[in-house]
């Protein structure tokens, strides 16, 4: 194994660990199992668990990206790629019913602990609000494109915490239907106020 395909295993499996346990909750021995190398080795591409968050974090900040990007080359209309946003909830739904969001969870760990690296992991949100805000202005809500971002991230958590809570997919389905025609109803909105301007 080259020392890159080692350091990013090693990224990979503490994100999957931080995410079913918890930051705190992890260990070194435990990420070093999950990857299957001694600790001396762990300790060659990595000097801290806050090493490692970091490098989790990074790693979670450019595949947010990469995925937003995604949703933009995949579709012409705002209201597409939004909808993309909300539909997260049902690709995600087996971890979401039995870890909660990880962006959330995460971000709410770190808080409690007054962790350090807490303002970076908020990143993730920040990096969700603002294209979610681009996409509500092209649909033609700049006026509340912030409120509507915040409101649409607001929600998602919401569905998220009580789908965990609750184990239950048909909540986060039916959660979801009406994000989805909600969403529909903005748009409309959107149209209507375009047509008399």
């Amino acid at each position: 194994m080259s020392r890159r395909t080692t350091r990013n295993n090693i990224v990979e499996a503490a994100g999957e660990l931080f995410y079913r346990q918890g930051f705190e909750h992890t260990s070194f021995s435990d990420i070093a199992d999950a990857v299957h190398i001694s600790r001396g080795n762990f300790y060659y591409h990595f000097k801290s668990k806050d090493d490692i968050l970091d490098a989790v974090i990074n790693e979670r900040l450019a595949d947010t990206r990469k995925m937003l990007k995604d949703w933009e080359a995949e579709s012409e209309q705002p209201a597409d790629r939004i909808a993309s946003f909300i539909n997260i909830l049902i690709a995600n739904r087996a971890d979401i019913k039995r870890f909660g969001c990880p962006v959330g969870t995460l971000s709410t760990e770190l808080a409690k602990l007054n962790h350090a690296s807490r303002t970076e992991a908020n990143q993730l949100f920040t990096l969700f609000r603002t294209w979610l805000r681009r996409q509500f202005t092209l649909l033609g809500r700049k006026a509340d494109a912030d409120q509507l971002a915040m409101y649409l991230l607001a929600r998602s958590q919401g569905i998220a915490t009580l789908a965990n809570a609750f184990h239950d997919e048909k909540f986060i389905r039916r959660e979801v239907r009406q994000m989805c025609d909600w969403l529909n109803t903005c748009a409309q909105e959107a149209a209507h106020n375009a047509k008399e301007i």
